[in-house]
């Protein structure tokens, strides 16, 4: 009878908890390291200054030295778009776009956390259950709209370094695959919220499968470390590497999860499931794909921004 009412206790919190957080802060540094090593002297020189605009750039050099404090801010960077989440004086606007502001492009000024940029829900059913669309603003809008942002010649800096530390994340975010899907079911009519609600019971049996695929890269908090576990990803096919649109790198992941996500143990409807050994490692050699993947597209967008 406990183990009953722990699983209903688990599906009831995940019925009514919040989106996670795409790739956690460790798989967004690794990103970054990735694009890092591959910028340009032009975009090193451009993203270095931009990033000493943001408000929390004493804090991320804080304990850098000379030699290493370009590529610290910059790794750090990566994960400001979630620091916000908890830091005081930014605002939960919701997890779906409501209303004007959810679009505004206005800098740091902008005190609103929004948590529907980091991710686009691209629907699929297994049981053919009616499907709902994608609502814009989202990562892909958000992507396209920092790009253009950073490449105009009239974007004052302060705008470019908000949209920069932005782009730093939502493009490692569209390459965690349920970052881009959503399965809606016949017990799930409104969808998943990419994998938030299915739940898995590997102990200690409260977790759920988005924060599973965010864990893959690690779980450490040290940038150092990031960036040395950065250095042994697999590195990715120039040609794939090369793909510049992010409407393909969001299809991409979305494909990815209804073939290496949603597979077994990972069965139709809000679970709880088991993973095993097998899906674990497949779940791992994807990620490390994705993350070196992301880094590399990553450099190409920002080469190409500051040239």
């Amino acid at each position: 009878m406990k183990k009953l009412v722990s699983v209903a206790a688990l599906c009831l919190a995940m019925s009514i908890a919040p989106a996670a957080f795409g790739w956690n802060a460790f798989g967004h540094m690794m990103v970054a390291a990735v694009a890092y090593d591959e910028l340009t002297p032009a975009a090193h020189a451009k993203v270095t200054r931009l990033l000493q605009l943001n408000p929390d750039y004493p804090k991320w050099v804080s304990r850098a030295n000379g030699r290493e404090r370009d590529e610290i801010a910059f790794v750090m960077a990566a994960t400001w778009a979630d620091a916000i989440k908890s830091e005081q004086g930014y605002r939960k606007d919701g997890d779906r776009p409501s209303g004007p502001d959810a679009s505004r492009n206005i800098g740091y000024a902008d005190m609103l956390q929004h948590r529907y940029w980091h991710y686009i829900d691209l629907p699929f059913s297994p049981d053919h259950t009616a499907l709902l669309k994608p609502v814009a603003p989202n990562a892909q809008t958000q992507i396209a709209d920092f790009r253009k942002t950073l490449s105009a010649p009239g974007a004052s800096d302060a705008l470019k370094s908000y949209d920069l530390v932005w782009l730093l994340h939502l493009v490692g975010d569209v390459h965690q695959p349920l970052h881009a899907t959503s399965r809606f079911t016949r017990t799930q009519p409104t969808g998943d919220a990419g994998g938030n609600q299915v739940a898995l019971c590997n102990r200690p049996c409260r977790n759920e499968l988005h924060a599973f695929w965010d864990d893959l890269p690690g779980t450490g908090k040290k940038p150092a470390v990031a960036i040395r576990r950065a250095n042994r990803l697999p590195r990715p096919d120039p040609r794939v590497a090369a793909i510049d649109d992010e409407a393909k790198w969001v299809l991409e992941s979305f494909e990815i999860a209804q073939n290496s996500v949603y597979m077994p143990p990972i069965g139709i409807g809000a679970g709880p499931f088991s993973i095993d050994g097998a899906y674990r490692n497949v779940a791992h050699g994807v990620a490390r794909q994705r993350l070196a993947l992301a880094g590399a597209r990553l450099a190409h967008v920002l080469n190409e921004a500051f040239r």
